[in-house]
């Protein structure tokens, strides 16, 4: 399970990440789970902090954008797949301070005669994971 703070409880959400969305990197409320802060804080503990990277190329800026998000989602699931029974992921990259957004970069290439653009993408910053255990 993923939870998010909003204001002052722990909710858990889903991954929405979309290459075509204004936030591409985004998270949704699922309204499963909810707990107060101040029980979360209480009742489970921080056991790691994983920093999540992604960068991606190629000659299609939308596909390539939606490959580093791709990448991005996996590294979540990973996460996600490796967690024990009493753990949580809290996203804890928060909106206007930290929070990860795709950048991209293009540059000309000459191929058979033609001037063709390649792009670069990355994240940045990573997109801080905090993996806690119930206490």
């Amino acid at each position: 399970m993923i939870l998010r703070k909003y204001g002052t409880s722990m909710q858990s959400v889903e991954l929405n990440f979309d290459s075509r969305a204004l936030t591409e990197i985004g998270f949704r409320r699922d309204h499963a789970h909810s707990i107060s802060v101040e029980d979360f804080e209480t009742g489970y503990e921080r056991v790691g902090l994983h920093e999540l990277l992604a960068e991606e190329e190629g000659w299609v800026q939308d596909e390539t954008e939606q490959r580093l998000l791709d990448q991005l989602e996996a590294g979540i699931q990973e996460l996600m797949d490796s967690l024990g029974e009493a753990e949580v992921l809290v996203v804890e990259s928060q909106a206007g301070v930290d929070f990860p957004k795709t950048r991209h970069k293009s540059r000309v290439v000459v191929e058979g005669g033609e001037n063709r653009l390649f792009f670069s993408a990355w994240v940045e910053p990573p997109l801080r994971m905090g993996r806690y255990r119930k206490v």
